[in-house]
């Protein structure tokens, strides 16, 4: 049976990842700061909290990751941890570069100290190109972060594939491009959006105020994107991949579809407020995942209307 650790198992991805794992015949290991005390909701959520051996781990520090690699022995490590939100990352720039750039270091220096065959997956973020404008993003477009988020991601990328390059160590990257489903918190703005028009839809009079709802993404449903994570470790070479949907649409078009689910119109609830809007941000983003279907086989299944409906659908 393999092993596989999963590092950040309390969040979206780490959950369905985990979902994914045990469905496949793996023993999963869960990551956590805190394993005693934290409470797994999306875990339990996807009714396997049960069946994942959790650990209690800090990749901040880097006696914590080797006793737990040497223990565990897993066969793949899946580093999903770090402050995931790029509008808390300017408020918190300096945990979000520990917690990501260090926390990555931290695990890919105690695979190689430990010198067991780990293979190693590293979430990577589109947040590492910044506004690309019309242009749709792959491997080799470069890298000019907008966000302290971004910053922290561009440099445990190069980290990844240093440790590959200098150390022969087995590790890829995913540049994620976006996706959510219902396990998603509500300080990120699609789950923001599916819960208000919910209420609305149940009797709130309330509403919604949002920042600039004229950014542009590529929005995917995160199932999808942890099976990617996965197949790149199948893989025989290492290797970085663009996971996204190829489609990019406007924030405005995601509310719509919500509200449309719910039975309303968008414009008669929603306010957009300039004090929400971010110091930087990034106006579209495109991606050309090309790549991951060429040399994985992986394509998204999910449209942006679908991940918007099925938001709503599993909420309501």
């Amino acid at each position: 049976m393999k092993k596989a650790l999963i590092c950040g198992v309390s969040g979206q991805d780490g959950a369905y990842l985990a979902k994914l794992l045990l469905e496949k015949g793996y023993a999963v290991y869960g990551g956590s700061r805190d394993a005693q005390m934290a409470s797994f909701g999306n875990l339990k959520r996807l009714g396997i909290r049960q069946n994942v051996e959790l650990v209690s781990l800090s990749i901040s520090d880097f006696r914590s990751v080797l006793q737990t690699l040497l223990k565990v022995k897993p066969d793949e490590v899946y580093n999903l941890a770090g402050q995931s939100s790029v509008g808390l990352s300017f408020e918190q720039p300096v945990e979000t570069l520990e917690s990501i750039s260090i926390g990555t270091l931290n695990l890919l220096e105690a695979i190689r100290f430990s010198n067991l065959p780990i293979k190693f997956y590293n979430a990577g973020s589109s947040e590492c190109f910044g506004d690309t404008g019309s242009l749709a993003a792959d491997e080799m477009t470069p890298f000019r972060p907008r966000s302290p988020y971004g910053v922290a991601k561009a440099a445990a990328f190069w980290q990844v594939a240093n440790y590959r390059e200098a150390y022969q160590i087995q590790a890829s990257t995913g540049i994620l491009f976006n996706h959510e489903s219902p396990l998603r918190p509500e300080r990120f703005v699609t789950q923001k959006i599916v819960a208000a028009a919910c209420r609305i839809a149940n009797g709130s009079n309330e509403t919604l105020t949002l920042g600039n709802i004229d950014i542009a993404r590529d929005w995917g449903w995160a199932p999808d994107y942890v099976e990617a994570m996965w197949q790149m470790l199948q893989h025989e070479k290492p290797d970085d991949y663009v996971i996204a949907t190829g489609h990019t649409h406007k924030l405005s078009d995601f509310i719509n579809v919500v509200f449309q689910t719910v039975g309303l119109n968008w414009q008669d609830h929603v306010q957009t407020d300039a004090s929400f809007f971010r110091p930087t941000d990034i106006a579209e983003g495109h991606a050309h995942p090309a790549k991951a279907r060429l040399q994985l086989g992986w394509k998204a299944s999910h449209t942006m209307e679908d991940v918007a409906r099925m938001m709503v659908e599993q909420r309501s």
